[in-house]
């Protein structure tokens, strides 16, 4: 049965218009972005193959073109269309933190964070540059591998937060694991950094550590 056969309370692009994003499926989410099925499958059908094919929404979001393409029903300009889905989104974020002061709005700063590294398959290690007000003056992601403190240097972020004259930072690593628990690693290297950081008046206010669920806040947990 056709899509358009369902009842206007079932189809995915009614339900998002009259109920909101937030009550859809992976399944119908996927669906209104590929729009139409494939011979003998209705669009959501087609979706429901391809994230059991992928394994999960996130696996899919994070294919490479020569994997997404191969699959039925997607392709290059499919693929295209995704990734300009996704930055649009990250800037989206990233101009509501430019608007609005960090600490005012920890979600945003979870959900950009978020956005930017829980893809990426091994560990990057980046900065939120903040001015006096804690607002965001950009973002850099500075070192990219195994994430300890011999590999982060001291002396690089201090000159990055220096280049932009900030006040205060965020810093952040993902976990490519998906465990967003912080290692021991991870709180020298924190400790580190905020001795180095103090020394020219730059406050560090918390390190996230991305994972599959939300970011974990070291200051939160009186880690910092």
């Amino acid at each position: 049965m056709s899509i358009r056969d369902w009842p206007a309370a079932e189809r995915p692009r009614e339900k998002l218009l009259a109920q909101g994003a937030g009550t859809l499926t992976d399944a119908e989410l996927l669906a209104i972005f590929l729009r139409t099925g494939v011979a003998g499958q209705s669009a959501v059908d087609l979706a429901r193959h391809l994230l059991g094919d992928f394994g999960s929404l996130r696996a899919l979001l994070q294919a490479d073109l020569p994997s997404f393409s191969q699959r039925l029903g997607l392709g290059p300009a499919k693929f295209a269309q995704l990734q300009a889905v996704l930055e649009m989104a990250r800037r989206h974020l990233a101009e509501q933190l430019r608007r609005d002061s960090a600490l005012e709005s920890p979600q945003a700063v979870r959900d950009y964070l978020k956005a930017l590294l829980r893809h990426e398959p091994h560990e990057v290690f980046g900065c939120l540059f903040l001015d006096a007000k804690h607002r965001v003056l950009a973002f850099e992601a500075l070192f990219h591998g195994s994430i300890d403190s011999a590999s982060v240097y001291p002396r690089q972020v201090v000159k990055r937060a220096l280049a932009h004259n900030a006040a205060a930072l965020i810093l952040t690593h993902n976990h490519p694991s998906g465990v967003a628990e912080p290692s021991q690693a991870d709180r020298v290297l924190t400790r580190r950094l905020k001795e180095a950081l103090e020394l020219v008046d730059v406050r560090v206010i918390d390190h996230f550590i991305v994972g599959d669920g939300e970011p974990l806040s070291m200051a939160e947990y009186g880690w910092l």
